[in-house]
């Protein structure tokens, strides 16, 4: 299989990278568009700032060229929320292929951090992205941002409020959280995302 993972300028891929070598996949690291139409299947990782990002993407026309993607696409972290309409982050328009504005943690209490930080449980599992997981099951977040409960979440988490952990519409896929972080329930996520149908095939 042919994977691809999104090269732009955002950290956090190489750890993507690793992880999908552990399950024996070479993935291909590339900002060359034809490249990532040709893929098999594409992940869209990152950490870092939404705005900066969003600047490098439409420099190289990449946000045209993830728009119109065919095949399964997978957006990780900041992945997810640039695959929304705008993000409060940098005050700036996204990708758009999720009607969702993405909001930045608004502490409650005291006990309320920002950025959400460490292991947190995924509820409310509607997607074959999560098949052959336990109930409620355990991931690892880092983010000060989130989208909130829409029409394509396809799983939540709790931090300070109930929030999109992963979405899905027509071939996007994505998680707040981080698979390549959290362990065998990651690689499960990473492995059903690799088996999704495509219906292009």
């Amino acid at each position: 299989m042919n994977v691809a993972i999104v090269k732009y300028n955002a950290g956090n891929v190489y750890s993507v990278v690793n992880a999908l070598r552990r399950m024996g996949i070479e993935p291909l690291l590339t900002d060359d568009a034809e490249a990532l139409r040709k893929a098999d299947r594409v992940l869209f990782p990152g950490q870092g700032h939404a705005g900066e990002a969003m600047d490098y993407l439409r420099a190289r026309r990449l946000d045209k060229v993830i728009r119109d993607l065919k095949q399964p696409v997978f957006g990780i972290c900041v992945g997810q929320q640039l695959l929304c309409k705008h993000s409060e982050e940098g005050d700036v328009d996204c990708i758009g292929i999720f009607n969702a504005e993405v909001k930045r943690f608004l502490p409650q209490r005291h006990e309320d951090k920002v950025p959400c930080m460490g292991w947190n449980a995924l509820n409310d599992l509607k997607s074959p992205l999560f098949e052959g997981l336990a109930s409620d099951p355990y991931v690892y977040f880092v983010h000060s941002y989130y989208v909130p409960v829409c029409a394509e979440t396809i799983a939540t988490a709790d931090y300070i409020l109930p929030y999109s952990a992963s979405m899905h519409k027509d071939n996007f896929y994505t998680c707040q959280f981080h698979p390549e972080k959290s362990g065998k329930v990651g690689e499960r996520i990473l492995e059903n995302f690799l088996q999704l149908k495509n219906d292009n095939e």
